[in-house]
């Protein structure tokens, strides 16, 4: 039997992309991932990701990554409830990642408050049966789902470093950051825009151009 699993990163992140990772792996190998030190990328080091990204690859009889770009985000949420929207949107990638993999099973990491109601939106996208198993802190709880998370991780953690490398360091890229914050303040109180790899759909980018807009104000 094919196993799946599916996992996110940088959900809610301010800088750059949502990166859905998913693996299909036999499940007779499933205790390998065990074996290796697979585990929620959350609780790894950089370095350590990075190599087990490469040991999960070679264990995996396939692997897909779907990046969602700030504006394909900000498309969705700019209208109605963002969690809602933000969730659908999840669940629609999740699909597509499914579809590419074709297990028996899949679990994934659900990112809805009500996690079956996440895993009938997949379904809702899928043209083939496929039993899903939808939990909340799945990447803790099934090694499958782990190293998905592993995944999604370094290919994040990989398109913000392409980031850094272009525009310097802006920090984690998280509203949480201070010095994500201070690197967006800057930016809007210099060009004022947001450049394509900011969500401008996202409460602090839009606090903050509105600072910068009444500075502006009170000088003129």
């Amino acid at each position: 039997m094919k196993v799946a699993g599916i996992d996110d990163a940088g959900r809610g992140a301010i800088i750059g992309p949502l990166v859905i990772g998913g693996i299909l792996i036999a499940d007779k190998n499933i205790p390998n991932l065990v074996d290796i030190g697979v585990k929620d990328s959350k609780r790894l080091g950089t370095s350590r990701r990075e190599y087990l990204s490469g040991e999960i690859k070679k264990l995996a009889v396939e692997w897909h990554v779907v990046e969602l770009s700030p504006k394909e985000i900000d498309n969705v949420v700019e209208t109605g409830r963002k969690l809602h929207k933000l969730n659908r949107l999840e669940a629609q990638t999740m699909a597509k990642v499914i579809e590419a993999l074709k297990p028996d099973v899949v679990y994934v990491d659900a990112s809805d408050v009500v996690a079956d109601r996440f895993g009938r939106h997949i379904a809702e996208r899928l043209s083939f049966e496929v039993e899903i198993v939808s939990e909340h802190k799945a990447d803790e709880k099934y090694p499958v789902v782990s190293a998905a998370s592993i995944i999604a991780k370094v290919e994040r953690d990989e398109a913000i470093s392409r980031l850094r490398q272009e525009y310097g360091n802006f920090g984690s890229g998280y509203p949480a950051d201070s010095k994500t914050l201070h690197f967006l303040e800057e930016w809007i109180g210099k060009f004022e825009y947001y450049p394509d790899f900011v969500r401008k759909s996202w409460k602090p980018a839009k606090r903050l151009k509105s600072k910068a807009k009444s500075a502006q104000t009170r000088l003129l």
